[in-house]
């Protein structure tokens, strides 16, 4: 098999998929994506915008109206991106699956979150995979972007497929590729970000690549599917391990009396050996806070006791209740409890300048503050209301008056749209647990 021009051609004979590939190089084929999230929003739009006809396929009405209207949900795709390719005819949503009938590839982009337990919820991708299978037929391509643990494609996905009587690599295609979106970056989006292809055999990882080649700037093809599925969970196990370490850092250093901040900078001046990341109320998002959980199942499926990763977790999951001791101390300073004190919380969010509260670490920072009877309130430009314990908060606007009259706020998640000079001034009390403030040095100031 040669690849030439980036795509797929025969050296001597037919091979199966011969029909797609060339619908891929013409940009003829019919793409499609089951899940309008934050991944699948994105990817539609991106393939929509390359020279496909793509269908967006969800069970919530609201995203189909939203995206047939030209409008966007997702923070990293503006409305202008959507109506152009909306207007043209390009990208179309429904909640229909019928639709899969007449599509050439299939994206599914569905969450899989955690179970109670901590044990992988595969409901949405098996509900999703039973819908292609009802509509599969030869000369598809199926490709899985949802996170899953090894194996999966291989031992769950394509038994489902292969019941319809045709076979992966010869009838249809299917592979493997990691979404990996970063919410609220400017630099790296769809288009840019290296995508990595993994596919149930090389016919499928080749078809995949070939699609991708036309959509993104970098394709990575590896062995299989297994290998494509350990790629995405190594890559936020690394980020849950170490955010772990330096959580863990930042309590030794607060033991220590030693300035955590400082210290991390003044290590990142080594040119080789040292990757930077920083202390905080914990981890939040879909994916470093639930993906590691992934891993650690299947690998005690197979007998192995994952010590680290899962200590990771541990140590990033009582980051709340640190935070939470912390508020403590610094009212006890001015000889206050937590119960009855106003307690302003900063940003709700997991991260900055996203609008995503998932496993956010500081809503839970709010919970405990509740439970443990503070009058809590919160800040935040991204989220106008939530509600937290039982309780429907309302975001309030940053004033001189609202700082001065509570006991202690606290910056939970740094949004750029805070006036930190004003924080600092007007608050009596001012927990930073995101360096915010590095360049003040009051008297009111609290540190991690």
């Amino acid at each position: 098999m040669e690849l030439i021009d980036g795509g797929l051609s025969p050296a001597h004979g037919w091979h199966p998929g011969e029909e797609l590939a060339t619908k891929i190089r013409d940009h003829t084929a019919k793409l499609g994506v089951i899940g309008l999230g934050y991944v699948g929003l994105p990817l539609a739009v991106e393939m929509a915008q390359r020279g496909f006809r793509v269908t967006g396929i969800d069970i919530d009405g609201s995203k189909v109206e939203s995206v047939n209207a030209g409008l966007s949900y997702v923070l990293d795709v503006p409305s202008h991106a959507v109506s152009s390719v909306v207007a043209d005819g390009s990208l179309r949503a429904t909640q229909s699956f019928g639709a899969l009938e007449l599509l050439d590839s299939i994206h599914i982009c569905v969450p899989t979150p955690l179970r109670k337990t901590k044990d992988p919820d595969l409901s949405y991708i098996i509900a999703a995979l039973e819908a292609v299978h009802n509509h599969l037929s030869p000369e598809k391509l199926i490709i899985v972007e949802s996170t899953i643990y090894p194996g999966t494609t291989r031992e769950l996905i394509l038994p489902i497929l292969e019941r319809s009587g045709l076979t992966a690599g010869k009838d249809f295609f299917l592979a493997f590729s990691p979404e990996r979106v970063d919410p609220g970056n400017k630099t790296y989006t769809t288009r840019n970000i290296p995508k990595i292809v993994g596919g149930v055999t090389p016919r499928c990882t080749e078809m995949a690549s070939l699609l991708y080649q036309q959509i993104v700037e970098t394709t990575i093809p590896v062995s299989s599917s297994e290998s494509a599925e350990m790629v995405k969970l190594l890559e936020n196990t690394f980020r849950s391990v170490n955010i772990a370490l330096v959580n863990e850092m930042a309590r030794m250093c607060r033991m220590f009396a030693v300035n955590v901040w400082e210290v991390i900078d003044a290590a990142t001046t080594k040119p080789f050996g040292f990757m930077p990341f920083y202390p905080g109320p914990g981890v939040g998002g879909q994916c470093v806070p639930i993906d590691p959980f992934y891993l650690t199942w299947k690998a005690r499926m197979n007998g192995f006791e994952p010590r680290l990763i899962e200590l990771a977790a541990i140590i990033n999951s009582q980051m709340p209740e640190f935070i939470v001791t912390r508020i403590a101390d610094a009212l006890n300073k001015k000889k206050k409890s937590i119960r009855g004190s106003r307690v302003l919380a900063l940003g709700i969010t997991y991260k900055r300048d996203v609008v995503d509260t998932r496993e956010s670490p500081a809503v839970e920072v709010v919970r405990i503050l509740i439970e443990q009877g503070a009058d809590v309130s919160y800040s935040d430009p991204f989220i106008p209301k939530i509600d937290i314990a039982g309780r429907l908060l309302s975001s309030t606007s940053l004033n001189g008056e609202l700082l001065q009259a509570i006991d202690c706020a606290v910056i939970l998640t740094d949004h750029s749209a805070f006036n930190y000079s004003t924080l600092a001034a007007d608050s009596a009390l001012i927990l930073d647990c995101r360096n915010a403030l590095k360049n003040y040095s009051g008297e009111n100031l609290f540190p991690l």
